[in-house]
């Protein structure tokens, strides 16, 4: 009897870091779902130090899209054009008193793992970004000085369908002529060992 795959595992297959968007809202109750996700998360000693904020205004959206930066190996191919931008994101915030932060990332890199996937099901793409002026954004958001900004989910109903190719030697991901983005990834044959005997 052949097994059949867990949708799970099938959502984290094809899930893809998505840079264009459909300009659909997303509803509330869909990014309560992703923040439930996040919670359920698993924390280093249950300490849960996360916080998120959800931003779905429009000119809010446009404050924090100005101090993001965009997929490095192709910019500025990577940047959204204005009419794909993202249409929602959630910041992923860290409680500094609550935690001296020694496992924080920890927890905070299962949790926004836990927003994507629950995103992409959704139909919802996602890009997690690390690469963003923390210090604006801050002041933007008015985050108190008592939060870490971790980083920043960019959200919306995807508009494109990057594809993984073999891995050729280099990790940067490129276009073709149709714009199709090309992300590469090492074959498992690379990467798993057995111990040794």
């Amino acid at each position: 009897m052949r097994k059949t795959e867990l949708p799970a595992y099938k959502i984290i297959i094809a899930r893809r870091t998505i840079r264009k968007f459909k300009q659909k809202p997303i509803p509330q109750a869909v990014l309560k779902k992703l923040i439930n996700a996040a919670r359920l998360a698993p924390s280093a000693a249950n300490l849960q130090p996360l916080k998120f904020i959800i931003i779905t205004d429009k000119d809010m959206c446009a404050k924090v899209f100005v101090h993001l930066r965009w997929a490095s190996y192709i910019a500025p191919l990577g940047k959204p054009e204005p009419d794909k931008r993202p249409v929602a994101y959630i910041a992923v915030l860290l409680n500094k008193i609550k935690t001296q932060l020694r496992y924080a990332a920890y927890d905070a890199g299962a949790a926004a793992q836990n927003i994507l996937l629950a995103a992409w099901e959704q139909g919802i793409g996602c890009c997690w970004m690390q690469a963003i002026d923390r210090r604006r954004i801050k002041e933007i958001l008015n985050i108190s000085r008592d939060f870490k900004l971790d980083s920043i989910i960019a959200l919306g109903y995807r508009d494109e369908s990057p594809v993984v190719d073999e891995f050729g030697g280099s990790v940067k991901y490129w276009k073709d002529r149709q714009g199709i983005l090309h992300v590469p990834k090492r074959n498992i044959r690379e990467i798993i060992y057995k111990e040794s005997q």
